[in-house]
């Protein structure tokens, strides 16, 4: 939001404040003065001793005495009703405009992405957004987006080159393989070779500036390669997993073929135009085996 729309929202909000604050300060007076009156009289019943600016005691009717506490009650629930819809007009008015994301919600969750295990390390717990019934960890949906946005500006740092995916699970495969199609990102899948990014006197030896995996479980070969070079890592982590020795953390479900077919599609539009690489990013479809007739979890 540019600071001048900002900073007129907010004096709009101060003044808004202002003749709330003056409303509620008349009203609270006129209703201060009210119940002296009551209790002054209520005083004087039960003493039976009179103010000293009046000659003789008075008697109010009770039903004049029910009727002005009547009318306190019906002041207070005005004020209350005239505050609250104050207090919602500014927050209305400050809100910020809400990000569009980058896929709608909903297509988030067809892909089963946010949903975690039923284990939950100290290291994903500050992108936990809660538990389901049946125990399974929640990923906050919006804050997917933003790490997805986040892996896509860490791997564009890079040339296709210069970066190893390694995805050992079965479930990522086809998905992986295709990103690296399109992007021409080395990619390893089924078998990581030991030793690949760290003994030169292998014939199969590569330099590389950046690692990719989708588990540091079962890439942990990878990712113990990628810290003895002391090149930046990107993982892919579950709530189950712990992110220790991962410079950029996308928490996602990393053991679904939908929830990684999501990523790797994700990342391959955001990659190629970051890059500006002329190539043709196939739909969604391609990435997730039937994604037409998937139904989004509950």
């Amino acid at each position: 939001m540019p600071k001048a729309k900002k900073e007129s929202i907010l004096e709009k909000a101060e003044d808004t404040i202002k003749d709330v604050a003056e409303k509620v300060e008349k009203v609270v007076e006129e209703i201060v003065e009210e119940v002296k009156d009551v209790a002054e009289e209520v005083v004087e019943k039960v003493t039976g001793k009179k103010k000293d600016s009046e000659e003789t005691p008075t008697t109010e009717p009770a039903d004049d005495k029910k009727a002005k506490l009547a009318k306190l009650k019906a002041k207070a629930e005005k004020l209350a009703g005239k505050v609250k819809g104050e207090e919602v007009e500014i927050r209305k008015d400050l809100k910020e405009p809400e990000k569009e994301t980058l896929i709608p919600i909903e297509d988030y969750l067809k892909s089963s992405i946010h949903l975690g295990t039923r284990a939950i390390t100290p290291d994903m717990k500050p992108y936990v957004y809660k538990r389901r019934a049946d125990s399974l960890a929640v990923f906050n949906t919006a804050l997917l987006d933003d790490k997805i946005r986040e892996a896509a500006d860490f791997l564009a740092n890079y040339a296709p080159e210069d970066i190893v995916l390694v995805c050992k699970r079965e479930a990522g495969h086809k998905a992986a393989e295709l990103f690296s199609e399109v992007t021409g990102i080395r990619t390893f899948t089924k078998k990581y070779p030991a030793g690949i990014l760290t003994n030169p006197n292998l014939e199969n030896f590569l330099e590389t500036e950046a690692v990719f995996i989708c588990d540091p479980w079962t890439d942990k070969n990878a990712l113990s390669d990628a810290l003895k070079i002391k090149v930046p890592v990107l993982g892919v982590c579950d709530t189950n997993n712990y992110s220790k020795g991962i410079n950029q953390v996308l928490p996602a479900n990393n053991k679904s073929s939908k929830s990684l077919g999501m990523i790797f599609y994700l990342l391959s539009k955001l990659y190629v135009e970051k890059r500006k690489i002329k190539v043709q990013v196939p739909l969604i479809q391609e990435f997730i085996d039937g994604w037409d007739n998937l139904v989004p979890p509950k």
